[in-house]
């Protein structure tokens, strides 16, 4: 218990008396109160993050708000939202092993974790702003991918616990109401919470004009917002990983849902392809082509791992409704082409999705670090006029892109480009 059965938000002042009766926190930080120090690091867009440190360790307590913490109690959010990270946390970890924080202790009522503090990482974003190279980083994350994404669907789970989840996590309507405006519906019309950076109007009425685009947007839309797949991430961006130099954990899963495989494949790769767009604003000429490529070598690599794994999970863990060995292997049959056909299928859903995660990040409601760090206007647009364009190729002429080595030399076109 954190002492009290309303909920209320911690503070600095009350977050020690109101944790230390709670044996899980006691025992990694220690017993004695008096040497507990907390400091408050959120600096998302949603929650209260703490760190809380004893003599014997440390923990991160997190804390939803009544609000989105970004604009204000304008904006009201449920409190159950931390419900469903604790939930996805849970089923990653199960999935993935050793992915995502270990969770030691979860308050619904206070819509409170309290998780592993992950030292010395940083925010994979900033690391990339930085120039950071990250060892292992493609493996980690294609290998989260595969398993999470293939492990949450009727490719793997027992149906009707598959059908349950699907059920507990519709439940998490308010964040995915969120995606469907911020993400797939704002950025193609003047929303009220949209905002650009001076300089970008003409590709943006390009942008809203194009009525092709906005049908292919929309469909995209109705997958997510139908298509329960599997249990996605909701969220995978680059602000939602967290590194050293040679480890890597996957954070934030409150906007998980049940949704199309592609999704978060394409979250992830846009947030790179929008790294490597903005690197000219934030390395010397001397180091800039070397961490670009490296960059783009992160993509490649991802989905290669993601790929191979994927493979071998079909092979070996194919127990679910989906393609069942009765109707293949059993008959002698291979299964190869309809393994092909699916993996094709979320190839292209992740390329939509990652030219409208571009388009969002520049367009909508909170941007990327990547660009909004840049001080001078005139080469901000530059850049996101590149990347903005970029996405609309992806998401008009997907079928043309059929590998990363593909979307590596459009990226490098885009790159090269200049739109204003």
């Amino acid at each position: 218990m954190t002492t009290s059965t309303e909920y209320e938000p911690l503070t600095l002042e009350t977050i020690v008396p109101r944790l230390k009766l709670i044996e899980p926190v006691t025992s990694i930080l220690g017993s004695d109160t008096s040497k507990w120090k907390a400091a408050e690091i959120g600096d998302g867009n949603l929650n209260l993050v703490f760190i809380l440190k004893g003599d014997k360790g440390s923990l991160i307590v997190k804390q939803a708000l009544p609000y989105v913490r970004l604009v204000g109690d304008s904006w009201p959010l449920p409190l159950t939202r931390a419900f469903f990270e604790y939930n996805s946390l849970v089923r990653q970890n199960s999935r993935a092993p050793n992915s995502v924080p270990k969770v030691f202790f979860f308050d619904k009522v206070q819509a409170l974790i309290v998780m592993e503090f992950l030292h010395p990482h940083k925010i994979l974003r900033g690391k990339l702003i930085a120039g950071e190279p990250v060892t292992g980083i493609s493996e980690v994350l294609g290998l989260f991918c595969a398993r999470t994404l293939f492990r949450g669907s009727d490719l793997s789970m027992d149906t009707s616990d598959k059908k349950n989840d699907v059920a507990l996590f519709l439940g998490n309507s308010a964040l995915c109401d969120i995606t469907e405006s911020l993400v797939f519906t704002d950025p193609y019309f003047d929303a009220k919470m949209n905002h650009n950076t001076p300089g970008l109007e003409k590709i943006i009425g390009q942008i809203r004009g194009d009525i092709n685009l906005k049908v292919k947007v929309q469909d995209a839309l109705m997958k997510f917002s139908s298509n329960t797949e599997t249990l996605c991430h909701g969220d995978l961006h680059s602000g939602s990983v967290m590194c050293t130099t040679d480890d890597t954990k996957i954070i934030d899963p409150e906007f998980g849902f049940y949704g199309p495989m592609g999704f978060d494949i394409g979250m992830l790769i846009s947030n790179f392809l929008m790294a490597y767009i903005s690197q000219p604003a934030h390395r010397s000429s001397k180091n800039l082509v070397k961490f670009q490529d490296w960059i783009l070598e992160i993509i490649i690599k991802f989905y290669e791992v993601f790929t191979n794994e994927f493979t071998n999970l079909w092979k070996t863990e194919r127990n679910g409704i989906l393609f069942p060995k009765s109707l293949f292997e059993d008959q002698g049959q291979s299964s190869e082409k309809a393994l092909e056909a699916l993996l094709k299928n979320i190839w292209f859903d992740a390329l939509t999705i990652s030219g409208i995660e571009i388009h969002r990040r520049i367009l909508s409601l909170a941007h990327n670090a990547d660009f909004e760090d840049i001080k001078d206007e005139i080469i901000r647009s530059r850049l996101e006029a590149k990347a903005l364009m970029m996405g609309k190729e992806l998401i008009l002429n997907r079928e043309a892109i059929n590998d990363t080595n593909a979307l590596s030399i459009i990226a490098r076109r885009f790159n090269q480009g200049s739109f204003l």
